[in-house]
């Protein structure tokens, strides 16, 4: 066989796998967390309730679009923690929070407590202990966000049933990877396919992964606010910028966005700055989800369709080594901001 034959086999051998590659689907196992579960009821407190509800394993958005019959079960739990005032006479409003890929920390406790000050039940969603995961930095596979967005709706889905709960003031926030689930459960493909009849009535993502540009780009109509970091190298606040200018260019009147300056990843942390050499920085990545739910590379269209995909897609446009750390002035700020906003709209319903 000539050089120019073996290399054009050899092109066409490697364009098959990766098509196959490409059409595979990432699944997981399901996880039993009834240890879990016993150790959680062990540890509640007066005011706080144990909730645990049906969800399911999908890798993206189109698992949820196309292949729900198939993706595997997978029960989740969450704790609410009521205010201390013992409200007997209503129901309170709740936010759901989401942690990011290093799971819950004190700095997203203190945003809980804040919001419990003023009488409104926080719902501490515990995706990542149902899977028995403890971080995704550096991976974005063992917990994803379309994941956690369909828990966060079979979550409201199971508040709205709950006689101490008020469903139409329920918000949702989270930071970082739980920032993408506050903002992409604004989806309105998603949230119209898996929750009908049951939506979020604001929506607080805190520094979001905004790079990916949705083409169906139609969103719920309720309340979307993105709070960044001007210096965020780890998601940056730019295509979070431009997010919100082109929800507001499709008539969303209720989007909005404040970026802090001089303020890097984890800015509403007590710590000082360092540098996360396992994680991603995607100063430099931008993706495109499609309506069918499928997730490319923008420009070259390259599908990161399953978690081979997706890492393969990943070192081709992201760095490593994001920083994070606190900033004082923001934080201060993002606290303040978070609990007014949270007020006005959950209030007011």
């Amino acid at each position: 066989m000539k050089l120019s034959e073996r290399i054009l086999t050899s092109f066409i051998v490697l364009c098959l796998i990766l098509l196959y590659l490409g059409l595979s689907r990432t699944t997981y196992n399901t996880i039993n967390i009834s240890d879990e579960l016993k150790k959680v009821k062990s540890e509640l407190k007066t005011n706080q309730e144990l909730i645990v509800f049906k969800s399911k394993n999908p890798f993206n958005f189109k698992d949820i679009i196309k292949n729900l019959d198939i993706v595997s079960d997978q029960d989740v739990y969450a704790i609410i923690t009521y205010p201390e005032d013992n409200n007997s006479k209503g129901r309170y409003p709740a936010i759901i929070g989401i942690a990011g890929s290093l799971g819950w920390a004190e700095h997203h406790l203190d945003y809980l407590k804040r919001y419990r000050e003023v009488g409104i039940a926080t719902v501490q969603l515990h995706s990542f202990k149902s899977r028995n995961v403890s971080s995704t930095v550096g991976e974005q596979v063992s917990a994803t966000i379309p994941m956690i967005v369909y828990d966060s709706y079979m979550l409201l889905s199971s508040l709205a049933n709950n006689s101490r709960i008020d469903k139409e003031s329920i918000g949702i926030t989270g930071w970082s990877l739980g920032g993408g689930v506050a903002l992409f459960s604004g989806w309105k493909k998603i949230k119209d396919l898996i929750s009908p009849d049951n939506e979020f009535a604001a929506h607080l993502p805190v520094y979001p992964p905004c790079i990916t540009n949705v083409n169906d780009l139609e969103f719920v109509k309720n309340p979307i606010y993105i709070l960044m970091g001007e210096l965020d190298n780890w998601v940056p606040a730019e295509p979070c910028v431009e997010f919100i200018e082109n929800l507001k260019l499709k008539g969303h009147d209720n989007a909005s966005i404040t970026v802090f300056p001089n303020s890097h990843h984890s800015y509403d942390r007590e710590t000082d700055l360092k540098i996360v050499e396992s994680g991603y920085s995607l100063t430099d990545c931008r993706l495109v989800l499609d309506s069918d739910g499928t997730v490319k590379t923008k420009g070259y269209g390259f599908p990161l369709s399953n978690s081979f995909m997706q890492k393969l897609g990943l070192y081709f446009c992201a760095d490593k080594g994001p920083t994070m750390g606190g900033n004082k002035e923001a934080r201060i700020k993002s606290k303040d901001y978070a609990v007014q906003y949270f007020k006005k709209h959950l209030f007011n319903n």
